[in-house]
């Protein structure tokens, strides 16, 4: 249950103040989010599985990011990675992130928009890492980082719904990204943080353009809640980052190879 403040000029005068009025934000089972979770954890059997039998990762090998063989054609592997992960610990804290910020925002911005965000962000963050960065990578990421920066666009966005809680939050949604960057930058390389940083980037460019806008309507005590956002301003925040992000692969496949 959320409240919006009595005091915004969307309440009508008749509303109780000062105080506040609650009002639960429309919400949605993540289906989502758990299909999203047994796919990738089904994935990494999979990738047990190849190692066991073959004793090769058969899964790396044909998906992961690799900026050569994307350049040769694969460009499947800018997106495919956000499948794939190296070890135990590395696949249960990305999920671990995802069941935390997942659930509640595909809740709050639906099925389709929340699968939208999640794919642009492991695209963008796979972009970014092919542009400048020359190892091979793999992990989801980069789309928790974009789930991270779409939380954080959320709540300043609605600020006026959470009120002063919207400070607090915001700054605990920009702590988690800070520290996550600086732990990246301190691992001598082994952390892909530029494919975290354009997951941000693309989850910040999505959610800024095609993310839930509440607003109150209705005569008090009838008040409602209903998302301003209307499915060309998600298509025009998903055609941002494609753009944006497509450009820079194309880039990226006529350049020379990162040192």
């Amino acid at each position: 249950m959320n409240e919006y403040p009595a005091s915004s000029p969307d309440v009508q005068p008749g509303a109780p103040a000062p105080g506040h009025i609650a009002l639960r934000l429309p919400s949605t089972s993540p289906r989502v989010t758990y299909t999203i979770l047994g796919l990738t954890i089904f994935v990494y059997l999979l990738q047990l599985g190849s190692q066991f039998l073959t004793g090769y990762d058969l899964p790396i090998m044909f998906g992961a990011k690799a900026g050569d063989l994307i350049r040769e054609g694969q460009i499947w592997r800018l997106i495919t990675p956000i499948l794939l992960h190296g070890s135990l610990w590395h696949i249960g804290f990305n999920m671990y992130a995802l069941f935390s910020f997942g659930t509640g925002l595909e809740r709050r911005f639906g099925h389709f928009r929340f699968l939208a965000l999640y794919l642009l962000a492991g695209f963008s963050g796979n972009v970014l890492s092919f542009l400048l960065t020359s190892g091979v990578s793999v992990g989801s990421s980069t789309s928790i980082f974009g789930l991270i920066a779409a939380e954080g666009i959320f709540l300043y966005q609605n600020r006026k719904l959470f009120g002063e809680e919207s400070k607090q939050a915001i700054g605990n949604v920009i702590s988690v990204a800070v520290i996550n960057l600086v732990i990246g930058f301190s691992s001598g390389g082994l952390i892909d943080n530029w494919g975290h940083i354009g997951g941000l980037l693309g989850g910040l460019l999505f959610a800024w353009f095609g993310g839930p806008l509440w607003q109150v309507e209705g005569i008090y005590p009838l008040l409602r809640l209903v998302d301003k956002r209307e499915s060309r301003d998600v298509i025009l925040g998903a055609a941002a980052v494609l753009i944006v992000f497509g450009g820079l692969a194309i880039l990226g496949m006529t350049s020379l190879t990162v040192p």
